[in-house]
């Protein structure tokens, strides 16, 4: 079975996005946002950078996570979504934070986990120019076409973090991939 292929208009934001920072020879930044940052966004952050160490990319690359409720600010992930994660060989330690208008400023793409976290995101951009900063995540996960989101799992059993895991991974798979290709160009 062939592999899916990623939506054209996305890899192109990532490629521009990849060409931009090495034009400006300093890491591609990348942000991870969901309403906590306790369960989604902190996972994505956490499963993207030992898939990046794993391609031997992580020099090349600064990762984030937050969200938009600052209620956890301070706290450590879900404590399911860490047990979780660290069955699958990840740990998950990110710090909980609020997102900050500065972040538009400071990341190279900005990966909003649900509908919610994209409308609030684009709300939030301060121009058109930041709004196309702003990617689905579940549009990565070209191996979950049934995943139009990537759903909270706070008010579901373990099942629902190992779901996220699953979609996660393979949005983060073909997001790392996606990155080393434009890389080898340059």
């Amino acid at each position: 079975m062939s592999k899916a292929r990623l939506n054209p208009v996305i890899a192109d934001k990532i490629k521009r996005a990849v060409e931009k920072a090495h034009d400006e020879n300093r890491p591609l930044a990348l942000l991870f946002v969901c309403l906590g940052n306790i369960c989604r966004s902190p996972a994505a952050h956490g499963i993207f950078e030992k898939m990046a160490i794993e391609a031997g990319i992580e020099d090349r690359i600064t990762v984030d996570s937050c969200g938009f409720y600052g209620g956890h600010a301070g706290d450590l992930p879900d404590l399911r979504m860490r047990k979780a994660a660290i069955q699958r060989g990840y740990t998950l330690d990110h710090r909980s934070r609020k997102i900050r208008p500065s972040d538009f400023d400071n990341f190279d793409l900005i990966f909003g986990m649900d509908a919610a976290n994209l409308e609030d995101l684009h709300d939030a951009a301060p121009d058109i120019e930041v709004e196309e900063k702003i990617i689905p995540m579940a549009a990565l996960a070209v191996n979950h076409p049934e995943a139009d989101a990537v759903p909270d799992p706070y008010w579901s059993g373990a099942d629902g973090f190992y779901h996220v895991l699953d979609i996660l991974e393979d949005a983060c798979s073909e997001l790392v991939d996606e990155i080393k290709r434009v890389f080898e160009f340059k």
